[in-house]
């Protein structure tokens, strides 16, 4: 039975998809070893290192799928090793053929070489969903580039700004991302097969060749030497994936907020039948928003274990390695159970305009004193005007009332300035800034990047 929740047929979704849970399967990581062995005894018998025979044997007859991993897996508790049970299995598999399986190099290599096949499946998962991801963004802050909501810093209200300036910022990031995954491929796509230290010693000067000849085959890079113990390109593609998942966990953080009952400005999507609490049946909760922010600490975490794995002592050890076996597939998870969260939720997320727009009048004009301290300063200097504003806008926080009838009750502003002025520069609508235009120039950024499909411009 499932003894870990990205497993449980009840709730496992939460944490993960079941198609980065399949990439990360036993059977799978089996599957990506034999595929390595077969390359391998490919190559070797092209370059006459082992019998052609014997290497199209190993092609034809190496089969994961027919493989018994529990008799696997019972030979492996006898022998204590991870890959010779697999290695006796497919030597059985092969016939006489099964004596030139995994020739001239080390269990690590073969491990290794798997994970990063398995890695350039998730990877290509990742960047799709990233991808599909941006595309939604691009809708979505289109179709709010002029909805008016109230920016805040310190968790208090700031300045007017627009919901699509917020999720161009996001969209931003994202590009970003998808930059880094593809600037991280080539290096984190890179096998080994070079021998029980990487010196390529069993087999001599065909050594390079043979590697370079196999990964050619399994679609990946030969390394410069081997790394064994250099355990960076995972590491690397660990700190990606921590930042992706940071921006996923700060927009479904940002949004829950946002949904609080007493701000109001967005709600996840709600179908009928969906239950928000066993005990009071008015809950409407921000469920799929809390999944989506949760999973941020658990993949830092694991993180964290990939970071650890670079401490290699001499040339190889398994403390490290091993490290790497858990945290590589939960990164992996955690994140597709993210990104599917995002893919679902953001391009039905209800977003209440009416609520934005009572939330920034809430204040009653003090979202504007910068506006008015800015427009003031023109005739009185700035920092006179900010002292002036200053006072202003304490005194109507502290009682409570309309900025515009506290300023006008100053002599020095009401002298030179006129009320239809002066409610022009309250209008939260004329002071956004560029925010329309960032929305514009980021959407054209990201149709530039080459990581996107070409679409047509979108029509709220």
């Amino acid at each position: 039975m499932a003894s870990h929740p990205i497993d449980y047929l009840l709730i496992g979704n939460n944490f993960g998809t079941a198609e980065m849970r399949n990439i990360w399967s036993e059977h799978n990581r089996l599957t990506q070893q034999v595929r390595v062995e077969v390359a391998l005894a490919t190559a070797e018998g092209e370059l006459g290192i082992i019998p052609q025979q014997a290497a199209d044997a190993i092609a034809s007859r190496a089969d994961a799928s027919l493989l018994d991993i529990d008799a696997i897996a019972s030979a492996a508790a006898q022998m204590k090793h991870s890959l010779m049970p697999t290695l006796k299995a497919l030597q059985q598999q092969c016939g006489e053929a099964g004596e030139y399986i995994h020739y001239g190099v080390t269990t690590q290599d073969i491990v290794d070489t798997a994970t990063v096949l398995q890695l350039k499946q998730a990877l290509a998962i990742i960047v799709r969903d990233c991808a599909a991801l941006s595309e939604i963004l691009i809708q979505l802050a289109k179709k709010h580039q002029y909805t008016l909501m109230a920016g805040r810093t310190h968790g208090m209200q700031a300045q007017p700004t627009t919901f699509g300036f917020k999720v161009a910022v996001w969209l931003d990031e994202f590009i970003r991302h998808l930059d880094r995954l593809q600037q991280i491929a080539p290096r984190l796509l890179t096998g080994n097969l070079s021998g029980a230290i990487c010196t390529h010693a069993a087999l001599g000067e065909a050594g390079p060749q043979v590697e370079r000849l196999a990964l050619q085959q399994l679609g990946l890079n030969t390394p410069n030497i081997g790394w064994q113990a250099a355990r960076d390109r995972f590491s690397e593609f660990a700190s990606v994936a921590v930042l992706i998942s940071g921006t996923l966990g700060k927009i479904g953080n940002e949004l829950y907020n946002l949904m609080r009952t007493e701000i109001s400005e967005i709600e996840e999507p709600f179908s009928i039948g969906k239950i928000g609490s066993t005990t009071m049946p008015h809950k409407r909760n921000p469920a799929a928003l809390e999944g989506l922010a949760s999973l941020t600490a658990p993949l830092l975490s694991s993180a964290s274990l990939i970071y650890h794995s670079m401490h290699v002592e001499h040339e190889r050890d398994a403390m490290s390695w091993r490290a790497e076996w858990l945290a590589l597939p939960e990164i992996c998870i955690y994140l597709s159970a993210q990104l599917q969260s995002a893919r679902t939720v953001l391009p039905d997320i209800t977003v209440n305009k009416p609520r934005m727009l009572a939330n920034l009048q809430m204040q009653e004009g003090l979202l504007l004193s910068e506006k008015v301290m800015f427009e003031i300063g023109k005739k009185l200097g700035k920092q006179s005007a900010h002292h002036l504003i200053y006072q202003c806008a304490m005194q109507a926080w502290e009682q409570q009332r309309a900025f515009q009838a506290v300023l006008l009750e100053q002599p020095l502003i009401a002298a030179s300035v006129t009320g239809a002025e002066l409610e022009r520069w309250l209008d939260p609508a004329n002071y956004i800034g560029s925010a329309p235009q960032k929305v514009d120039e980021v959407i054209n950024v990201a149709r530039q990047s080459g990581h996107l499909s070409p679409q047509e411009e979108f029509t709220p």
